[in-house]
C-alpha cells in the first residue's frame, strides 16, 4: 500500500513512464536493505553515501573515497524528486535547443531571408550548427567543474546559461526589423545554448549512474536520452498545435517564438527541483593536494577516442531522425502539420527505445545491446528511406522516423552509460563531457548541413541513409574495441 501511495503522488511523472523507473528504485532499495549487496557496500550505496547500522564492522573505503556524512545524498533510498530533477532539467534544456531544429524553416525566413528557399533553409541549418561550436568548451569547463565542485552546481549552471540563450531566441526582432543585428544576436544565443548543453550531458548522466543501485545503472542512466525524447515529444506537440491553430503568416510572424517562451516559463521549475537535489560526488576529506580533472584526463585518451567513434554513429542517426521534420517539408513536399508528426514520433520512439536499451543493458551487458541495435540500423535504414521516398505518406514518414529513433535510442542509452563507466570518479563527468561534446560538435553540428548538401549535390533523396550507413560502420568498430562495463561491475573509484 505504501508503494501504491508513493506512485500516486508521482502521477505527473507517470505520464512519461517514470513510474517504471520508480518501481526499480523501490525494488532495489528493498533488496539492498535485506540482501548481501548491502553488506558488501555496492557502488550505489557508496555514491549515495548510504550507511547501514546493521553492517557492523564491515570495512569501509578510505574517507577520501566516501561521500561526506554531511552530504544530503546520504540516504538509504533514492527519492523520486532526485531523478525527476535530473530528467526535468535535461528535458527543458533539450526542448529549447531542439525547438530551433524543428522550426528551422520559419526561423530561416525570419532571420536569413534569401531568394532561393533551399538557401534559406541551409543558412538556418548552418546557424543551428553554430550552437555546436561552444559545446566542447562547455564540456571541458563545466565537466571539470562538476568533477571538482559537484554534479549539482554544474547542473544549476547549465540551467542558468540555457535561460540566457532562450531569452534571446524568443525576443530577438526579425531581419526585416533590425537588419544584420538580428542574425548576429541569434548566433550569439546559439553559442550560449551550445555552451550550456556541452556541459549538461556529462554531469547529469554521471549523476544518474552514481545514484543508481548496483545492477540498475543502465536503466537510471537511460533517462538521459529518454529525457531528450520527452523534449522532442513536447516540441512536436507544441508545433502541431501551433500549425493547426495559426496561419502560415502568423507562424512566420510570431508563432514559432511561442515554444521558446514556454520553455522559458518552465525553467524556474527545473531550477527549484535541482536546488533540492542531493550531491552524488564523493568529496575528499583529506588535506592533501587534489588532482585536477583537466590535468589527469590525459591519462584516459583511449576510452575517449573509442567513445568518439561510438558517439559518431549515435549522433548522425539521431540528427538524421531530427531532420525528418525539415526533410518532410523541403524534400518530400509534405505539409508542415504532417512534418511535425515526425517530431512526435521521434520523441516517443527515443523515449521508449532509450528505456528499453538501458533495461536490456542491465540484463545482458552494454556492448551486446549497443552492437545489435547498430547492426539492425545498418541493415534497415536504407530500405526505410526508399520506402518513404517511393510511397510518401504520413504512415511511411512515421515508420522511417520511428525506426531511426527507436534503434538509436536502444543503442544510444547504454552508450551514454558505458562511457562514464570507463572513467574513475574524479574525471567521470569530464570524460563523458569531452567525448560527447566534441563528438556532437564535430558530427552533430554538421549533420543536418551535410545531409542537406548531399541531397542537393547527389540529387538523391536517400542520401541521408548513406551517411548513416558509413558512420554506423565506424561506430561498430568502436563498440567492438570497448570493454564491457555492465553487469555486476562496480564503478571505478
Amino acid at each position: 500500500m505504501a508503494q501504491v501511495h508513493f506512485l500516486c503522488r508521482m502521477s505527473f511523472l507517470n505520464a512519461f513512464g517514470i513510474n517504471y523507473a520508480l518501481d526499480a528504485f523501490d525494488h532495489d532499495s528493498y533488496d539492498f536493505a535485506r540482501c548481501r549487496p548491502r553488506q558488501q557496500q555496492s557502488s550505489g550505496d557508496k555514491f549515495m553515501g548510504v550507511q547501514n547500522s546493521s553492517m557492523g564492522d564491515v570495512a569501509l573505503p578510505p574517507t577520501s573515497q566516501r561521500v561526506s556524512n554531511n552530504s544530503t545524498a546520504a540516504t538509504s533510498k533514492v527519492q523520486p524528486r532526485v531523478v525527476a530533477a535530473t530528467v526535468a532539467g535535461n528535458a527543458l534544456e533539450f526542448f529549447d535547443f531542439t525547438t530551433y531544429a524543428f522550426f528551422a524553416v520559419y526561423i530561416g525566413q525570419t532571420f536569413f531571408p534569401a531568394d532561393e528557399p533551399l538557401v534559406t533553409v541551409m543558412l538556418s541549418v548552418a546557424v543551428f550548427g553554430v550552437g555546436f561550436i561552444t559545446r566542447p568548451l562547455g564540456g571541458l569547463l563545466i565537466g571539470a567543474f562538476a568533477d571538482r565542485a559537484g554534479r549539482k552546481p554544474a547542473m544549476l549552471l547549465t540551467i542558468a546559461l540555457i535561460t540566457v540563450g532562450t531569452i534571446g531566441m524568443a525576443l530577438t526582432p526579425s531581419y526585416a526589423s533590425i537588419g544584420l543585428a538580428a542574425p548576429i544576436i541569434v548566433i550569439a544565443c546559439r553559442l550560449v545554448q551550445g555552451l550550456a548543453l556541452g556541459g549538461e550531458v556529462g554531469p547529469s548522466t554521471t549523476y544518474l549512474i552514481e545514484i543508481a543501485p548496483q545492477g540498475r545503472r543502465g536503466l537510471y542512466g537511460s533517462w538521459q536520452l529518454a529525457s531528450q525524447g520527452i523534449a522532442s515529444l513536447a516540441a512536436g506537440v507544441v508545433g502541431i498545435v501551433l500549425t493547426l491553430a495559426l496561419s502560415k503568416e502568423q507562424m512566420l510572424a510570431w508563432g514559432w517564438r511561442i515554444p521558446f517562451l514556454l520553455g522559458l516559463a518552465l525553467i524556474p521549475i527545473a531550477v527549484f527541483l535541482r536546488r533540492h537535489m542531493p550531491e552524488s560526488l564523493e568529496q575528499p576529506t583529506h588535506s592533501g593536494p587534489i588532482k585536477s580533472p583537466l590535468a589527469d584526463i590525459r591519462h584516459h585518451l583511449r576510452p575517449i577516442m573509442l567513445a568518439l567513434m561510438v558517439i559518431l554513429g549515435v549522433t548522425i542517426s539521431t540528427y538524421a531522425a531530427i531532420y525528418m521534420t525539415t526533410y518532410a517539408v523541403t524534400t518530400l513536399k509534405l505539409s508542415a502539420t504532417i512534418a511535425m508528426s515526425a517530431t512526435i514520433v521521434f520523441g516517443v520512439a527515443t523515449w521508449a527505445g532509450a528505456l528499453l536499451g538501458g533495461w536490456l543493458s542491465d540484463l545482458y551487458g552494454r556492448k551486446p545491446v549497443m552492437l545489435w541495435a547498430r547492426v539492425a540500423l545498418f541493415v534497415l535504414v536504407y530500405p526505410a528511406y526508399m520506402l518513404l521516398i517511393e510511397h510518401t505518406s504520413v504512415a511511411t514518414l512515421a515508420l522511417a522516423t520511428a525506426l531511426l529513433a527507436l534503434l538509436t535510442g536502444i543503442g544510444g542509452a547504454p552508450t551514454l552509460v558505458a562511457i562514464p563507466e570507463l572513467f574513475p570518479g574524479h574525471v567521470r563527468a569530464l570524460g563523458l563531457s569531452i567525448a560527447y561534446a566534441f563528438g556532437v560538435a564535430l558530427f552533430g553540428g554538421t549533420a543536418q548541413l551535410v545531409i542537406t548538401w548531399l541531397i542537393k549535390v547527389t540529387d538523391n533523396p536517400a542520401a541521408p541513409a548513406v551517411y548513416v550507413l558509413i558512420t554506423s560502420l565506424i561506430a561498430i568498430v568502436g563498440i567492438l574495441l570497448m570493454r564491457e562495463t555492465g553487469g555486476d561491475k562496480e564503478l571505478q573509484k
